[in-house]
């Protein structure tokens, strides 16, 4: 099972400058305990932009376009198919980002988790539109309130219509 994980502002930005455009420590929680002890594939930027790498208690896998790179403690694609090829088919594989990973692993994935941030940024990265033709919505509940975030959030989970 594929699954993306992602958090979406309301005009669909969800970075700038190869960084977060907030941070909620509700979010990161959520994202933590649902990818403990699953396989996360992201890109090679998504990984420099982590502050901790690599993410414990997870298998790391960074897809890279440059044949033969190694970093320690992942395992490497050099294709989205190499990373299709490594994912565990028994288990539900996790893609937390960039942008190209999300656009190209969106027609493959089973789940999408969105954290819904209810706000608008100025961004140079967006997520792609949701088609509800395709994307069923299937469970939605409110974020925790957070005094020192200016907006509210929402987590969602959309499951691929049969």
């Amino acid at each position: 099972m594929i699954s993306i994980i992602v958090a979406i502002a309301e005009n669909g930005a969800i970075g700038k400058n190869n960084d977060l455009l907030w941070h909620i420590s509700g979010d990161l929680r959520m994202f933590k305990r649902i990818t403990r002890g699953h396989t996360v594939i992201m890109g090679k930027k998504t990984y420099e932009s982590l502050p901790r790498r690599p993410l414990r208690e997870r298998r790391n896998i960074v897809i890279t376009d440059l044949p033969g790179e190694t970093i320690e403690g992942c395992e490497m694609a050099y294709s989205i198919q190499d990373a299709v090829n490594l994912c565990d088919p028994a288990e539900e594989n996790f893609i937390i980002g960039g942008a190209s990973v999300y656009r190209q692993f969106l027609p493959l994935a089973d789940r999408l988790y969105i954290t819904r941030v209810h706000k608008s940024f100025e961004a140079d990265v967006f997520f792609p539109p949701i088609d509800p033709g395709i994307w069923e919505l299937t469970a939605q509940e409110p974020g925790e309130v957070d005094p020192k975030l200016a907006f509210h959030y929402t987590y969602e989970v959309y499951d691929r219509r049969k």
